[in-house]
């Protein structure tokens, strides 16, 4: 985070900006966010890695740390630290795969692949001991009452954490692809609970081991052949086409809904980001043209006389609603600013 607003000159973007209170797109950029034209046509390979320890801003720093000390220090707890350092980062570069492959227009940063990971493995942890942690025999209703509270946590987290990546800069497929992997690493590097200490007959010792034994060997496979598979498809393709055009709006949503069409803070467009040049008017002392460059090589200038900006900051504002507005009125295509 430090880094960040260094590099952003310690400054803060405004809100229709990154509303993660945070450093603009273009210094995420520097300093290694996911950008999958640059990923894939400049051989930076190495993005698929850090931006699981980049953040968009303060908010989301918050939310990913909170999450991290309760979910990552249980597992950890339970489990060890080297299971927990697998599941965390096969889960980050296995999210931002995901990401960079069916998001490639959108740059994200954060560690939420990592996060979902965990909490993929925590539910993997679950299904494997289901027989044990709810068995009628074994645990009275309190306990079963318990840990069919923590279910219900884990998808509270969910919930909330698909929530915070309709937002700007961080996006809901690292989450889904972490918490896949996380689950398959999990089948295969979470211990199973003592049958011994529950009291589980001896004699049901041999088909619980072949099962798990099987389990784990699924989580491995499927774990290293998704990995293999979408970095391969990534690779050999151009960095800005995504094979699902839709799947975007699944990772955004423009807000707030009671807005006006034009007067979202952020948008859900086909761009990552949009360079703007504005030109001042010497004669009336206000900027009267704007030129936008979308990444996708198309440009538009637009005129803002009428609106009579005399600083740079209200452009800046103003601009994701002026530059919706233009496209969609004239090249039927959605530019934004914001992400």
């Amino acid at each position: 985070m430090t880094i960040s607003f260094w590099e952003n000159q310690w400054k803060i973007e405004h809100f229709s900006i990154n509303p993660m209170i945070g450093p603009s797109a273009q210094t995420l950029i520097n300093i290694g966010a996911k950008d999958s034209n640059l990923i894939v046509n400049s051989g930076e390979t190495w993005r698929l890695v850090t931006p699981m320890i980049l953040h968009a801003g303060i908010v989301h720093y918050a939310f990913n740390m909170v999450a991290l000390w309760v979910i990552g220090s249980a597992v950890e707890k339970s489990h060890g630290f080297a299971a927990a350092a697998i599941i965390f980062i096969v889960s980050a570069v296995g999210g931002i795969i995901l990401s960079a492959l069916y998001l490639p227009e959108y740059i994200s940063v954060g560690a939420s692949g990592g996060i979902f990971g965990l909490t993929g493995a925590c539910i993997a942890d679950i299904a494997l001991n289901w027989t044990l942690l709810f068995s009628n025999s074994i645990n009275e209703g309190r306990k079963k009452l318990r840990h069919g509270m923590v279910i219900v946590m884990l998808f509270f987290d969910i919930l909330l954490n698909c929530v915070i990546g309709l937002t700007p800069f961080v996006d809901n497929f690292t989450h889904m692809g972490g918490l896949v992997f996380g689950f398959l690493c999990g089948l295969t590097t979470m211990k199973r609970l003592s049958m011994d200490f529950f009291g589980v007959n001896p004699s049901k010792k041999k088909t619980f081991a072949t099962n798990f034994s099987c389990s784990r060997f699924f989580g491995l496979m499927m774990s290293v052949t998704g990995i293999m598979v979408t970095t391969i498809i990534l690779l050999q393709g151009d960095g800005e086409t995504s094979p699902c055009s839709s799947c975007r709006y699944l990772s955004c949503a423009p807000m707030p809904p009671w807005k006006g069409e034009f007067e979202k803070w952020w948008y859900c467009d086909e761009c990552d980001a949009v360079d703007a040049v504005a030109k001042f008017n010497y004669e009336q002392h206000v900027y009267d043209e704007v030129d936008l460059d979308c990444p996708n090589d198309i440009a538009v200038r637009i005129n803002i006389l009428e609106d009579a900006f005399t600083d740079m900051n209200s452009i800046q504002e103003k601009l994701p609603p002026i530059a919706a507005n233009t496209a969609r009125n004239k090249l039927n295509l959605h530019y934004m600013s914001s992400k």
